[in-house]
């Protein structure tokens, strides 16, 4: 199974490189990300699983709503992308679940941040995909912690994919800056090996986003706006020919648990 999931959030990345970005032009700039991700997951009938702030989810209602309708899944990316608080949590979750009348049960920290096993279990999530098993200079080392999904108390923890070999990440950036064929190969190693594929992405990466203004770096701009449409698209097109299967989390966790 290929979960595909989407961390749908307040782009507020410019910020962490001192660019400038107002904070309608950081929910305008994800609105129009997300719905090219779901024109894709809709052509191709793929479901797929997002992380939503509830800041995003409040400025996005008509958003959150369609890809509801279209079966997709919404999870919590707590409540703000850069300021938490352990509260967040589980107001998130019930904030969430009260706007739009579904049922949260999946937790994804901004940023992969870690947080307390505990905190997450008494938050009422049942599952958690807040770990890339890998890694990164600056951002985390998590060589230690499992490839694939495991238990933490009475929660799943489902970490993205990494490769079997060297634990090469399969997360946003990868997808950006590897060959396409390259990233190719590393999925069909991990689904070969895992039987699943757990990869990531954010709604701007779809828009355009190469703005003087943002100072962004160019690794984390590199094919993004229509060059990462059509290279989305066609990824997705090459899992479908290879028949592979999309599932939401939720219908994941069903069927490791059955």
């Amino acid at each position: 199974m290929v979960l595909l999931s989407f961390d749908i959030e307040e782009f507020d990345m410019p910020l962490e490189y001192k660019g400038e970005i107002s904070f309608e032009k950081q929910i305008s700039i994800s609105q129009t990300g997300l719905e090219k991700i779901l024109d894709i997951l809709k052509k191709h009938q793929a479901k797929a699983t997002f992380f939503s702030t509830v800041v995003f989810a409040e400025n996005s209602k008509n958003l959150i709503e369609r890809l509801l309708k279209e079966g997709h899944e919404l999870a919590s990316h707590t409540w703000y992308h850069s300021d938490f608080k352990e509260e967040h949590l589980k107001h998130s979750k019930e904030k969430l679940e009260g706007l739009f009348g579904t049922k949260v049960t999946g937790l994804r920290m901004p940023r992969m941040m870690p947080v307390s096993k505990n905190a997450v279990e008494n938050a009422g999530y049942s599952y958690n995909s807040s770990i890339n098993p890998t890694f990164l200079p600056g951002r985390y080392n998590n060589l230690k912690v499992s490839r694939t999904y495991f238990k933490e108390g009475n929660v799943t923890q489902i970490p993205a994919s990494v490769s079997p070999n060297f634990r090469i990440p399969l997360f946003w950036l990868s997808f950006h800056n590897f060959p396409l064929s390259f990233y190719k190969k590393l999925s069909s190693d991990v689904l070969q090996k895992d039987r699943y594929l757990n990869i990531y992405f954010h709604p701007w990466e779809f828009a355009e986003i190469k703005d003087e203004a943002f100072k962004l770096p160019g690794f984390t701009v590199k094919n993004s706006g229509e060059d990462m449409v059509k290279r989305f698209d066609e990824f997705v097109s090459w899992l479908k020919s290879k028949n592979h299967t999309f599932g939401t989390f939720q219908e994941f966790q069903k069927q490791i648990t059955s």
